[in-house]
């Protein structure tokens, strides 16, 4: 059986979700391609996926109606930050009330965000689902693309969207070649409880191995963990048993917190940087993971994602209004050009960060010591930090301008 619509999306993760929901307003027609479908069930104890959102993100999440079904689940908002480096002076903070900002972002399970994004998308009349079902051919055509499913379902479409992750199935099938480094560490995820509350601060310490980050979750003395460090060690901190991790962990954040207990799985996981050469193909366009993979050291991976697909749908609502082509790769110059530019700033601003924090030689230490005390006292400058973080500053599509609800938390 064969169906004809507009846009193909392969991938209904949050990015994937998040396009499709974006186009809810538009005559287009939609479908949605995704491989698992969601647990809606949440356990007591959180997932270890977690993102840390940014204004923008919310902003984004309220105007296409999901945000609501993020808070009704669970999403912990943080109102401070610190970030130090072991064995130096070198230190900052950041607190929203001196920002005059409500928080500074929110800790949320990557499934909740999906959940909320798909809760409104099955309500579109523009949008098919097709969940759980898998990709197997792709052929690109002068006007159009066909795709065939694992369920027997064959597809044709005006674009496709790759928004299936990292190993975009999309992207290989298109050979869009990637540039690409390893980080040359794995990060580890856990929930952990500590002894003494976290107090809605979110934390992170920069060791000579790594960064590790305390991300405040529900409950005052449960966090979502991610130690970067070098990749056997990791391996070995994933097989210790829990009393060893627990001291290795409390040792290692200066048991700033008290002592640490691991509550759960720990997970580890490769960190690689990917930017994809061509952002979009004839009848191919990439948004999230799938064109880009950032150090996840400022938690701004799914933050691009959303504002890839926010850019996307305003780009190709403005094509179709106008009564253009929305799959050549002629008119989705404007979305490439857009996105590839944000990205490249971000990837080069986590670099050097990186950069900056990597090894222990005493010159780098009294350099970082300086840097992130100036930075702390020059007037603005943390300010100015602090809004590229929230996403309050950069070429921000529409939708995460301003919020349409007038409902704010």
């Amino acid at each position: 059986m064969m169906q004809s619509v507009d846009i193909a999306i392969v991938g209904g993760g949050m990015v994937g979700l998040a396009l499709a929901a974006a186009l809810k307003d538009s005559e287009l027609r939609i479908a949605v391609i995704e491989s698992r479908v969601p647990d809606s069930e949440l356990q007591e104890l959180a997932d270890v996926r977690v993102s840390a959102l940014s204004r923008s993100s919310e902003t984004i999440l309220r105007n296409l109606g999901a945000w609501q079904g993020i808070v009704d689940r669970r999403a912990s908002p943080y109102m401070a930050m610190e970030v130090w480096e072991q064995d130096s002076f070198a230190r900052i903070e950041f607190d929203a009330k001196k920002m005059a900002q409500p928080d500074l972002g929110h800790i949320v399970e990557n499934r909740v965000i999906q959940l909320a994004l798909l809760e409104q998308v099955q309500q579109q009349s523009n949008v098919t689902l097709f969940m759980p079902a898998q990709c197997q051919t792709m052929a690109i055509g002068e006007s159009e693309a066909w795709l065939t499913l694992d369920n027997g379902q064959s597809l044709t479409a005006k674009l496709v969207v790759g928004a299936d992750g990292a190993n975009s199935w999309v992207r290989r099938q298109q050979d869009i070649p990637l540039t690409h480094w390893d980080y040359g560490h794995s990060a580890l995820v856990a929930n952990v409880w500590t002894q003494e509350p976290h107090e809605k601060v979110a934390r992170q310490i920069f060791t000579p191995q790594g960064p590790l980050a305390f991300l405040p979750m529900g409950g005052s003395q449960m966090s979502s963990i991610v130690w970067s460090t070098e990749p056997s060690r990791a391996e070995r901190l994933v097989a210790m048993d829990k009393l060893e991790f627990n001291k290795a962990l409390t040792a290692e954040f200066g048991a700033r917190l008290g002592l640490c207990e691991v509550i759960g799985e720990r997970f580890a996981f490769p960190l690689k940087m990917r930017y994809a050469r061509d952002f979009v193909t004839e009848r191919v366009a990439l948004v999230g993971d799938a064109a880009h993979t950032i150090h996840p050291l400022a938690g701004q991976g799914v933050n691009l994602g959303l504002l890839d697909a926010a850019s996307l749908a305003q780009e190709l609502t403005t094509l179709w209004q106008a009564g253009q082509d929305i799959g050549t790769k002629r008119n989705l110059r404007g979305y490439e050009r857009w996105r590839k530019a944000e990205a490249a700033k971000m990837i080069a601003a986590m670099q050097g960060f990186r950069d900056l924090f990597e090894g222990d030689n005493p010159a780098k230490k009294l350099i970082r010591g300086i840097g992130m005390q100036l930075a702390g006292q020059l007037p603005g400058a943390k300010d100015e930090i602090m809004k590229r973080a929230l996403g309050l500053k950069g070429d921000l599509p529409d939708l995460a301008k301003y919020s349409l609800s007038s409902t704010q938390l």
